[in-house]
């Protein structure tokens, strides 16, 4: 069954639940309400003229004027303006408008309703979505926020760090591992937190942390904390002592929340692929002195694990590391060189403005690209001290060498073949006058890369998300895509039936709510049994996921997409529909957000 099909069928019966007929198909020259509106009440054109040539006095109730498959509806005069008498539907549903059949069978009981409407739901989720219907997705694909034409981008920017160079997932635990040394040996903490190993994967990236109660979190897009993902070290802390901690709800107030760039006075949202290690670490130690009952002072510990880490890249440990295995460390270099000569060969310009050092940078560029790597760029800035280089207007460029070593004249050209140190975006442009529009900057880090140059300046953004690999690896398998078609119409199915508020109906409501509260917790496991999706919530999009859409005009997996695109190839924005829309596109059904009330279900609502 093809997946237009699919759609088209469960978008069709969906819409159609409250009265159990599929809506007939959209008349040409009226729209969906007036037709269905004229549908209800009247019937078919035929139907209505055969209720002409009836006698004025018959009754609507009489069955011999109707097939058996049409409801029998009294006429519906063009000028009569008075509100016909409704019928009932289900029991305890009095003056729902719905469609009423003469039969002999005993009325259905109220749990039979709820749980025959539930079943017939469950059956179209699981007999209309065949295996495979939503493997649309795929990590070499490039998502757009914004519409973007690459045909009117001349000049390409680049970070360094996880943008041009792709690292193992070895080099966390190399972080971790060194770190913790420095935080038993410098810091004199307990020595046995030396016997906890590196984690992988019990973090994600965009989590929240709380300095003062020392809790790590996620945090949705609204400042709310999702239930079930904050941990106190090593541990989930309840639900109940989360309400107790934060005044009786799961909102974190904008005051305390993380600043403009994740840094707040509170809490800080650790947005870095380099901060998954430290977020281990903090979790560890505090785990060790909560299992050990000794007492700690939570803010004394994120300052000594920050510092701790910090000491790892201060001191170029980092760097050696890589340095001396380019080949384990470095992954897709291959891409990287095609990227760059694929730019170059169309006549673009091509810039690099990363934090790391010129020796660094200079080794792992040759190993991707070659000794003549240079020759790729128009303008390469080293240590720039990102973020600050875009918000500071005072520190100048210097040029170094082919050492390495600072020059002192004066910098008034940035040119082609040199290397330059610190400096600031307003010279930036000044110097090169490359603005607007024209520029696509490529960046890992939504704050440090990005935000700036969007909001302040209006550079074109591109996010680097490596997660996106694993992450539509999930979405696209079969499990997560019933599980999640059927949570929501599930959710659905609730929305359009909560009107029922008898005690029987309660009991069923009860137990299709602990169903809905387990499906979410398996859609969250499929991507991180802490944490889950690094862009989702239950329902809503994460904290980082609404960052990223603010801040980015297009994201991918690795720059190696940008190798599925011709250089003219415009980016268009997937029109998906707002809460008061419809979801009437293509690319929403296979997800089962037909979350939409029936109009009939509704029609008690003024």
């Amino acid at each position: 069954m093809a997946l237009k099909t699919v759609g088209t069928t469960l978008s069709r019966t969906l819409w159609a639940k409250g009265n159990r007929t599929p809506p007939v198909g959209r008349s040409p020259k009226g729209s969906r309400l007036s037709t269905t509106s004229c549908r209800e009440l009247g019937g078919t054109k035929q139907q209505q003229e055969e209720k002409t040539s009836q006698k004025e006095g018959q009754s609507c109730g009489s069955d011999s004027s109707h097939s058996s498959s049409e409801p029998p509806h009294c006429k519906c005069p063009s000028g009569d303006k008075k509100r016909l008498k409704e019928a009932v539907g289900a029991p305890g549903v009095p003056g729902v408008r719905r469609r009423c059949f003469t039969s002999k069978a005993a009325p259905m009981d109220q749990t039979s309703y709820l749980w025959t409407r539930y079943n017939d739901m469950k059956r179209l989720v699981y007999d209309l979505i065949p295996p495979g219907a939503c493997k649309s997705l795929n990590s070499s694909v490039i998502y757009a926020n914004n519409e973007v034409n690459l045909s009117g981008v001349d000049i390409y920017g680049f970070d360094y760090d996880y943008t041009l160079a792709q690292y193992s997932s070895t080099l966390n635990m190399l972080i971790y591992d060194t770190a913790r040394s420095f935080l038993i040996e410098h810091f004199k903490y307990p020595k046995g937190i030396a016997k906890y190993d590196y984690i992988p994967n019990f973090t994600v990236r965009g989590l929240h942390y709380d300095i003062q109660k020392g809790l790590l979190m996620k945090i949705d897009a609204f400042h709310y904390i999702e239930p079930g993902t904050v941990y106190r070290g090593l541990s989930p802390l309840p639900d109940e002592d989360v309400l107790q901690l934060y005044g009786g709800t799961f909102h974190v107030p904008l005051q305390q929340d993380s600043g403009f760039y994740g840094k707040g006075p509170k809490v800080k949202q650790f947005m870095d692929i380099f901060s998954i290690p430290e977020m281990t670490l903090l979790a560890v130690a505090n785990n060790y002195f909560i299992s050990n009952d000794i007492d700690y002072d939570p803010v004394h510990l994120f300052k000594d694990v920050s510092e701790a880490i910090g000491m790892v890249h201060l001191k170029g440990y980092m760097y050696k590391w890589i340095m001396q295995d380019l080949d384990q460390f470095i992954l897709r270099a291959k891409e990287t060189d095609s990227v760059l000569h694929k730019l170059s060969s169309h006549g673009k310009k091509l810039f690099l403005i990363t934090n790391s050092p010129f020796s660094f940078v200079d080794k792992g560029m040759t190993h991707m690209v070659g000794k003549d790597w240079r020759d790729f760029f128009d303008v390469v800035i080293v240590q720039a001290d990102k973020p600050h280089f875009f918000t500071d207007c005072i520190k100048p460029f210097r040029r170094l060498d082919g050492n390495g070593d600072l020059r002192w004249e004066k910098i008034t050209s940035l040119d082609k073949g040199q290397i330059y140190k610190q400096g600031n975006l307003y010279d930036f442009l000044r110097l090169t006058g490359w603005t607007g529009s024209k520029v696509l900057y490529f960046g890992d880090h939504l704050y440090s890369d990005l935000a700036d140059l969007m909001l302040r300046h209006g550079w074109r953004t591109a996010a680097i998300v490596p997660e996106l690999e694993d992450e539509t690896k999930v979405v696209s398998a079969h499990q997560y895509a019933t599980t999640l078609t059927w949570l929501q119409a599930l959710t659905g199915l609730m929305e359009r039936l909560q009107i029922h508020r008898d005690p029987e109906s309660k009991k069923v409501f009860e137990e299709w709510q602990k169903e809905r509260e387990e499906l979410r917790v398996m859609t969250k496991n499929l991507f991180n049994p802490q944490f889950g999706s690094i862009f989702r919530t239950c329902h809503n999009p994460t904290y980082f996921s609404r960052r990223l859409s603010r801040f980015s005009d297009i994201y991918m997996a690795s720059l190696s997409c940008l190798l599925n695109y011709d250089l003219s190839y415009t980016f268009y924005p997937r029109r998906t529909p707002l809460q008061h829309e419809a979801p009437l596109w293509m690319d929403q059904l296979c997800t089962g957000c037909m979350k939409t009330p029936h109009l009939e279900d509704m029609s008690h609502i003024r």
